[in-house]
């Protein structure tokens, strides 16, 4: 099993919608709203489905079975 690829972020939180834009795990904010709503994302292996959901440095986050880390920039 490989490693999760971390995405750093520059502030020490960031909301879930806005992650999914920034990991290229999503095209647009609207389609954040869409696989959010359905179920169709999880953090830390729970499904998620608030956009606004803060994350923080170390919370992975997944979306059609595609894991990404959120990643310290510091």
């Amino acid at each position: 099993m490989s490693a999760v690829p971390e995405v750093p972020i520059r502030d020490d939180g960031i909301r879930l919608g806005q992650f999914l834009k920034l990991a290229n795990l999503i095209e647009s904010g609207a389609e954040a709203k869409e696989v959010i709503a359905d179920g169709a994302v999880s953090v830390n292996g729970e499904v998620e489905t608030r956009r606004g959901r803060q994350l923080v440095v170390g919370d992975e986050v997944t979306v059609g079975g595609v894991a990404v880390r959120v990643g310290s920039a510091h």
